[in-house]
């Protein structure tokens, strides 16, 4: 048995904390849970999952994400609670300021479960994933 008992929250560094918190919280529906000025930094949740924003100190000489260079994180993935719901963020997303998506959700593998990969404001890179019903 594993020592660690999951997730209990991520921490991203953003170049544009505002446009970040606010794509988690006004498009995701995560709640603000808290924030810390003087970083700055602010905490948003799905009530499952917590992730800390901080924001890049000099965003324009901040080294872009890029999946193939990087070491460290490659993408993070959250669950939907259903196909629908992937299906109606991926529509959301397509007029989503500061969101790119990579690609529209497919099936996973052979399927039947589906995801589909986009990159959140600032550029980190996120996946969703929605299980087979």
């Amino acid at each position: 048995m594993a020592i660690t008992q999951g997730l209990h929250h991520l921490g991203l560094t953003v170049p544009d904390l505002a446009a970040t918190r606010n794509f988690f919280v006004d498009v995701l529906g995560f709640k603000q849970v808290g924030e810390k000025p003087d970083y700055p930094a602010v905490f948003v949740s799905d009530g499952t999952v917590m992730l800390t924003l901080w924001q890049a100190v000099n965003p324009a000489t901040a080294t872009p994400f890029d999946r193939k260079t990087i070491v460290g994180l490659h993408h993070f993935a959250m669950k939907v609670d259903s196909l629908d719901t992937l299906r109606s963020l991926h529509q959301t997303f397509l007029s989503t300021p500061g969101v790119e998506v990579e690609f529209a959700p497919e099936p996973l593998g052979k399927g039947p479960s589906h995801h589909m990969m986009f990159t959140i404001p600032g550029g980190i890179r996120m996946e969703l994933f929605a299980a087979a019903s």
